[in-house]
Formats: C-alpha cells, sequence, structure tokens
C-alpha cells in the first residue's frame, strides 16, 4: 500500500501543479489575464499542499504551505480583478480609465483579506483574539493620527477615477490659477503663468470649486476692469473699449469682445471687458495688450481715466452754459427757416432757457402717439425717423446734425407724429412750449413765417404717407393751412 500511496502522491502533485500552470496560460492567452511569477509559485505550493494532504502528513509545516498557497492565491485573485473588473467593464464599457495607484490599492485589500483568513484559520482562537484586540487599539490610535491622509488618499482616488481635469488643462481653484503639471494620490502640483509651482491637497481640491477652463475646449472667456469719466457717455465709452480690445495681438475675434457697464464708482465708471482666448497661457500678455490700447484710444477720443478723487460741485441758478456748447448751437439755430425772423440777442435767450440732452444709441427720442410740448435740434449724432404703418414700424428717414424736429408738437400742441430714435449717441437742445411762448409775444412777426413753415411740412408729411403723388406746393392747400396754423399759435401761445 505504501508504494502506492507514494505514486498517487507523486501523480497529484504533477496534475495539480501542470493543471493550474495549464488553466493560467488559457486565461493568459485567450483572456488575456496578466499572470506573473507569483502564480507559478502558489502552482507549485498548491501542489505540494494537496500532495502532502493526500499522503496524510500531519506535521504543522504542512499547515504553513497551506498558509503560503492562500498567500500566493492573491496573484490570481488581483489579476482576475485586474482584467475583468478593471480593464473590461470600466475602461472597456464604461471607458473610465483606472490609475495604476487604484489597482496596486485593490491589490493591497485582497493580501490583507488573504492573511486574515490565514490568521483564523491557522491560529488558536485565544492567540487570535488577543490578537485582534490589541490591532484594533492600534488601528483607533493610528486612524486618529492619520485622519488628514486617509482623507487626501481617497480625495486622490475620487479625482483619478472622476477625471474633472487632466495634464496639461487649466484649473481656477479658489484664488490660483495654473496649469496642471502632476496629478497624484495626495495633491495636484499647478503651474502658474509666473513658472511658480503650487502644490494643492487634493482633500483641499475635492472641498473647493474646481473651474477647468480647459474643458470642454481650451476657449474660454476672461474679464478686466477700467474706469472712465462720468462726464463721457457711456456708449461712447464702450465703442472705445471694443476697438482696443479687438486690436490687441492674440485675442480671439469669434466670438467678438464684449463691453459691460458695471458700476457707477465713487471717481469713475467702471466698465468690463469680456474677451476670449485659446490659452490661459497668454492671459497677462492679453491684459497688457488690451489696457496699453485703451490708454491711447482713450487719448485719442479724449477719455479721461480719472484719479480716486472727490469733487464738489456747486451748481448756481443761472449759470452760463460754456462756450464750447453754446456757440455750435447758435451757428444751428440760425440755419434753422424757423428761426431765421429772431435776432442773435433772441437766440441767445432761446438757447440759455432750453435744455441740452444725451440720448444713447438706440433710446428714443420722442415716440409716435405721445403728447408733447417741446421740440428738438440734433447737435451730435444721427437718429432714424419711422412711423407705424398696418402696426408696422417703416423707417422714413435720418436726421443728422442741426436738423429739427418735434416742432409740430411744440408749436400746435399735436401728438407725435413720428418715431425719432438715436442711432449714435445723441445732444440735441430740447425748446420748450414756456419757452417758445415768450419768443412769441416779444416777436410777434414772427407768427406768420412758422405758419406757412409748418403748413408746407404738413404737407409734406401727409404726402409721404399717404403715398400720393400731391404737388408740394399746392398754393390753395398751403394757404388753408397757413391760416389755420396763424389761429392756431395765437391761441396756443396765447399771443
Amino acid at each position: 500500500m505504501e508504494p502506492e500511496r507514494a505514486a498517487g502522491t507523486a501523480v497529484l502533485f504533477f496534475v495539480v501543479f501542470f493543471g493550474t500552470l495549464a488553466i493560467g496560460r488559457v486565461l493568459k492567452r485567450r483572456a488575456g489575464v496578466r499572470l506573473g511569477v507569483f502564480y507559478r509559485l502558489f502552482c507549485l505550493a498548491l501542489a505540494f499542499y494537496a500532495a502532502l494532504t493526500f499522503y496524510g502528513v500531519q506535521a504543522t509545516w504542512r499547515d504553513h504551505i497551506g498558509a503560503v498557497a492562500v498567500l500566493l492565491s492573491t496573484a490570481l485573485v488581483v489579476a482576475l480583478i485586474n482584467r475583468y473588473l478593471f480593464d473590461y467593464y470600466y475602461e472597456t464599457r464604461r471607458q473610465v480609465v483606472i490609475p495604476r495607484l487604484l489597482r496596486e490599492f485593490a491589490a493591497a485589500v485582497v493580501v490583507i483579506v488573504a492573511l486574515l483568513v490565514v490568521l483564523i484559520s491557522y491560529h488558536a482562537q485565544s492567540q487570535l483574539t488577543g490578537l485582534l484586540a490589541g490591532s484594533g487599539v492600534v488601528a483607533i490610535i493610528l486612524g486618529f493620527g492619520m485622519q488628514n491622509l486617509l482623507s487626501t488618499l481617497v480625495a486622490g482616488a475620487e479625482l483619478q477615477i472622476g477625471k474633472p481635469y487632466k495634464l496639461g488643462d487649466w484649473l481656477k481653484i479658489g484664488d490660483h490659477i495654473g496649469q496642471v503639471m502632476e496629478i497624484n494620490w495626495a495633491d495636484t502640483r499647478l503651474r502658474t503663468n509666473d513658472a511658480i509651482s503650487i502644490e494643492i491637497p487634493n482633500n483641499k481640491i475635492v472641498e473647493d470649486t474646481i473651474i477647468n477652463l480647459s474643458f470642454p475646449t481650451t476657449l474660454h472667456a476672461m474679464r478686466l476692469s477700467v474706469g472712465a469719466d462720468y462726464t463721457v457717455p457711456p456708449n461712447r465709452v464702450k465703442d472705445a473699449l471694443r476697438r482696443a480690445a479687438a486690436r490687441a495681438e492674440g485675442i480671439v475675434l469669434d466670438p467678438a469682445p464684449k463691453v459691460y457697464l458695471k458700476d457707477f464708482g465713487d471717481s469713475a465708471i467702471t466698465y468690463e471687458i469680456k474677451f476670449w482666448m485659446n490659452s490661459h497661457a497668454t492671459f497677462n500678455d492679453l491684459c497688457d495688450a488690451i489696457r496699453t490700447n485703451i490708454w491711447y484710444e482713450f487719448r485719442r477720443q479724449k477719455i479721461n481715466i480719472p484719479f480716486p478723487i472727490r469733487t464738489l460741485q456747486l451748481d448756481r441758478k443761472g449759470t452760463k452754459k460754456e462756450e464750447n456748447e453754446t456757440a455750435p448751437a447758435h451757428a444751428l439755430l440760425r440755419k434753422e427757416p424757423l428761426f431765421s425772423c429772431l435776432s442773435d440777442a433772441q437766440v441767445d435767450v432761446l438757447l440759455k432757457d432750453s435744455e441740452v440732452n444725451h440720448f444713447g444709441r438706440g433710446e428714443a427720442v420722442i415716440e409716435e402717439g405721445t403728447e408733447g410740448d417741446s421740440m428738438f435740434i440734433l447737435l451730435r449724432g444721427s437718429a432714424q425717423v419711422s412711423v407705424t404703418k398696418n402696426d408696422a414700424p417703416i423707417r422714413v428717414g435720418v436726421l443728422r446734425q442741426g436738423d429739427c424736429f418735434g416742432e409740430m408738437s411744440l408749436l400746435t400742441g399735436e401728438p407725435r407724429t413720428a418715431t425719432v430714435r438715436a442711432e449714435k449717441d445723441c445732444e440735441v437742445i430740447e425748446i420748450s412750449k414756456p419757452v417758445m411762448g415768450e419768443l412769441l409775444r416779444t416777436s410777434p412777426q414772427c407768427l406768420r413765417q412758422l405758419s406757412e413753415l409748418l403748413a408746407k411740412r404738413k404737407l409734406e408729411t401727409e404726402g409721404l404717407l399717404r403715398e400720393a403723388v400731391l404737388p408740394e406746393t399746392s398754393a390753395q392747400r398751403q394757404r388753408e393751412y397757413t391760416a389755420s396754423f396763424i389761429s392756431r399759435l395765437r391761441s396756443f401761445f396765447d399771443v
């Protein structure tokens, strides 16, 4: 019997050894499971343990070989986890790249579990209980001491799996902006535009908001602010800032730069420029180019960047308008037929008592159908005139420097017959009913001249709106309108 048992033991050894090796080769060739030298050692230990058990050896060292076989079996378990869980399920099916450190962490967990199995199986219960109790106390102490380290490692695993950023991306984390140079389990290293390296712990990163300036594309927008004088119309400043930003070298023009009025500060109106770039590495150069262009553009447009000062301005009633404001207006009024009957002194009085107003691009100066008791003279800018027909606005003309509008409502009290909207920033003189009434009472000879002009303009307007061909110099109709306007002017202004 003894020779037969020995022969059976030898056969079992070779069968187990070569059988497990064959299984390993099949897994490696057909399934791509990566098995190394530890798997061969596992096959050898398993074959020895099976042979010793079959032969009936009861020595203690047999249990040691079994323990070695259990520990070496972790090589097979780890290889299967890497192949089917990490490679196939995550990377192939879910397209999630598993970092090497996470694989090594999983392997360490498998080894620890195997070690616990060995301890439970091959040690006495009393010895194991004492061992576990002592190790529990040590684990509590280590847990408190390594709390930050563990949280950093967990955060690193979260960043490695979630992949909110990758190497080369530009990130804004808190107050830091930099390019990702290295990602590991403990921290992420950024490099700023000043070539300064910043290492941020991963647990701090996951607690903060991660702004990835390179995802989904490298095209992103940044903003910078600049102040301008309160005396300059906002649309004029916006146009200057847009031109300055568009001429900056390296800026992306599609989408085009935008300018916003951000705030009314103590000493300046603050504007914000939104511009686009393809790489944040050029941010400092772009800001320098834009600010440089702004200085020159403001210089050409006579726009001041005010100092942080406070100005005390005292407004006294009756203060004369500045000469550079009244001189152009005086020249325009002298050319306007409505005021040709006035003397220079009367024109000066008219300007003194009138208001100079500003309208931004797109604003309506007057609107069709609304009540009005004033007229306007366009000093600067341009405006479009439109009327409503079939509930749709129709553009009928453009007003430029020196043109008058709204005189019909001023002189007759009729509602506005058209809408005038600023095409560019406009500066207008507004002449009110009380001012015009005082002039007509002191110069009654102007009544007939004004009435004839109003009659002519009414004929022109009617011809336009009705789309009919009417003689512009229809004597009969003009005489009727002139007489009507004389009567209405006398009544309206109490002349």
